[in-house]
């Protein structure tokens, strides 16, 4: 059975309009005991395919007994019409989220379709782990502390025995450990990431 909305604006329980409530109707219509509403209603509904039943009952409750029909005969016949619900509308926040679920399923499917394809980015970052920081860590000490021990032997060779100037001299040793460490760690760094972006072209030239 179809639902049929515009025949009831108000709701509620439709019937059919089948020939025996057509005809009751058409009477309805022409009953000059009738309210001029209740006959301009009669009027409408008798052309409609379905009846709402709280307009039905109030048309035959205020019908002339002697004329009106009983109920049993003016149901006879008659099926029940059950409106469709309205769609529930989706808030746009609820939208948005969808939206966004899509497009990481989108993007998630995509990298699994190319995963064979895409070449896998390699990650050569200096002091990636514990034992490459200790080891620099290390070696930057023992340099440090080999530039002081010889710019204090340079300078005591120099200078004689003079604390302070020894001591100069060991403290610009160490001073320059560290630079040449600091030289020596941007130069690694540089080739590392030369290796890399080559590496890189060399995949995308033999795609």
């Amino acid at each position: 059975m179809n639902g049929d909305s515009s025949s009831n604006p108000t709701g509620g329980l439709i019937i059919s309009n089948t020939d025996t409530v057509r005809s009751f109707l058409s009477s309805a219509s022409d009953d000059a005991s009738l309210s001029v509403d209740l006959r301009q209603i009669a009027s409408i509904l008798s052309s409609q395919p379905s009846v709402p039943y709280k307009s039905l009952r109030s048309l035959w409750f205020a019908s002339d007994p002697s004329t009106r029909p009983d109920l049993l005969r003016l149901f006879s016949g008659s099926d029940f019409i059950f409106t469709s619900p309205k769609p529930r509308e989706k808030s746009e926040e609820l939208k948005v989220r969808l939206r966004k679920l899509a497009e990481i399923a989108e993007r998630k499917a995509y990298e699994e379709l190319v995963k064979d394809i895409t070449p896998k980015k390699e990650v050569n970052e200096p002091f990636s782990s514990y034992k490459d920081q200790l080891g620099f860590g290390l070696h930057v000490a023992l340099t440090m502390f080999t530039g002081y021990l010889v710019g204090y032997a340079a300078f005591r060779a120099l200078f004689g025995r003079s604390p302070v100037m020894n001591a100069a001299g060991g403290i610009l040793g160490l001073v320059c450990g560290m630079l040449l460490e600091t030289l020596l760690f941007i130069i690694r760094t540089s080739n590392q990431d030369l290796r890399s972006s080559s590496s890189t072209s060399k995949l995308k030239k033999n795609q």
